[in-house]
């Protein structure tokens, strides 16, 4: 292996490494049984060409190599997909030995991920992700899923990965909404985990934005080992592992009213400031760590605002997520940087107040 590679160990019950540096793709080999037969490659529009640069990487021997292309994004993240899927497996006599490799974004390791989980009850998987938010988020943690009309991975399953492969050369080919929505997931876990993070980001706010700079691979090691360290810990979400969906409850549910048009990261980070909002109000943050919210989200180029008149649609969003339990809605705040818990979800008066404050206007 590479010196220039770093290698971040998960643990729990199924182990498994990630592998951060410039070339890391390369490394896909270590970890295919040379008796895989068959292997599904799963790759999104935008990357035929890179697809087919590694199928033919794979293709050793009488090893069979099966493209298969879901659409971009969310689009992809749906039963239809995941049921042609199925039947590509099934005519190729896709059996529990074979693999997947999942080539692209976030939404690219969630659904390959559903897939993996689900064809004979499990096969394994490998994600190569291509995006800084797949890197720092998607790909690690066995989270598998895709959407329905009542919100997003609403359906899904638990199932690791056998390896994560962050080649940082695909960071080069990301434009800036696709950049800056990688960096809310990485600031979230500054905020939760790492304070370094957040001095980092803030110290070098230029380069962070620049794909080849030293200070946002410093980043995204550092937040790839703050969500290895919580999944490695607590895989189902029974416990700590909430605390990764900072920002995720206000954050998804503008992704659903606005049809999954926002970009994730975006989403996530409108929905850390009102997370903000509601902690203050509360008495848990003090108000100088909510101005730090957005004025450190802000200098990355995040959006900290939503438009107003939706709240509505809003709070009917939020009360159909992953973190509720039976009636009880729960929420991640902060009560200091890098101290969150979760919490009931507070009442509706002091969450439209919180919605009021990051819209600047009606409800």
């Amino acid at each position: 292996m590479s010196s220039s590679l770093t290698v971040i160990a998960v643990g729990g019950q199924t182990p498994y490494e990630v592998t951060i540096g410039r070339g890391a793709l390369r490394e896909l080999d270590r970890y295919i049984d040379p008796q895989v037969a068959r292997i599904c490659l799963v790759f999104q529009p935008p990357l035929r060409s890179a697809a087919a640069v590694v199928a033919d990487h794979l293709r050793v021997g009488q090893r069979r190599i099966v493209g298969l292309e879901i659409p971009d994004g969310e689009a992809a993240k749906t039963l239809d997909v995941v049921g042609d899927a199925w039947q590509t497996l099934g005519r190729t006599e896709f059996t529990r030995s074979d693999m997947i490799v999942a080539l692209g974004g976030g939404a690219a390791s969630d659904v390959a991920g559903f897939i993996a989980a689900t064809w004979l009850r499990g096969i394994p998987l490998i994600n190569a992700p291509t995006t800084l938010l797949g890197m720092v988020d998607a790909a690690i943690g066995g989270k598998t899923g895709i959407n329905t009309e009542a919100g997003k991975n609403l359906v899904g399953a638990f199932h690791p990965p056998k390896a994560v492969l962050c080649d940082l050369d695909a960071l080069g080919t990301l434009d800036e909404v696709a950049l800056t929505s990688g960096l809310a997931e990485i600031v979230k876990c500054g905020f939760i985990a790492d304070p370094e993070i957040l001095e980092i980001v803030w110290s070098a706010q230029n380069q962070i934005r620049q794909p080849a700079s030293d200070p946002l691979r410093d980043v995204i090691e550092r937040a790839v080992r703050v969500k290895a360290d919580v999944v490695g810990a607590d895989l189902r979400e029974n416990s700590i592992r909430a605390i990764l969906n900072y920002g995720h409850t206000f954050g998804h549910a503008i992704e659903r009213v606005e049809g999954f048009t926002w970009a994730h990261g975006h989403a996530v980070a409108v929905g850390m400031v009102f997370a903000a909002h509601v902690a203050t109000a509360m008495g848990l943050l003090d108000p100088t760590l909510r101005q730090a919210h957005h004025d450190l989200l802000q200098r990355v180029g995040l959006p900290v605002s939503y438009r107003p008149g939706r709240w509505n649609e809003l709070r009917q969003a939020m009360a159909v997520d992953k973190k509720n339990r039976g009636n009880q809605s729960n929420m991640v705040l902060l009560r200091a940087i890098g101290d969150p818990t979760v919490v009931e979800t507070p009442n509706d008066q002091l969450l439209q107040h919180a919605y009021q404050e990051i819209s600047g206007g009606a409800l």
